[in-house]
């Protein structure tokens, strides 16, 4: 859906609730297509955000694994790598 919405589950250290957050107002401005809300959807984004983020939450520490904890630093040298080969694939057309 959305290449910049980041992984939370299993990560090590663990995700915070400012990324949490950070991930509900993506996750809200992509599917409305609202980047900067009239004063009077400011309020129903607002509420929408908070709403998601504790369902995001409820869900992360609800979930079981057997998996080791992905390392932090290695997945985001793994992003920059995908889209560095996507950056170049755009730009050879």
């Amino acid at each position: 859906m959305c290449r910049s919405i980041k992984i939370l589950f299993n990560l090590d250290p663990p995700v915070t609730e400012a990324e949490i957050h950070a991930a509900s107002l993506q996750y809200a401005r992509k599917i409305t297509g609202i980047t900067k809300p009239s004063k009077y959807n400011e309020a129903l984004l607002t509420a929408a955000v908070d709403e998601i983020a504790w369902t995001t939450a409820q869900l992360l520490s609800s979930l079981q694994t057997t998996a080791a904890p992905k390392n932090r630093d290695q997945e985001a040298e793994k992003a920059k790598v995908r889209n560095a080969g996507r950056v170049r694939a755009g730009t050879e057309k």
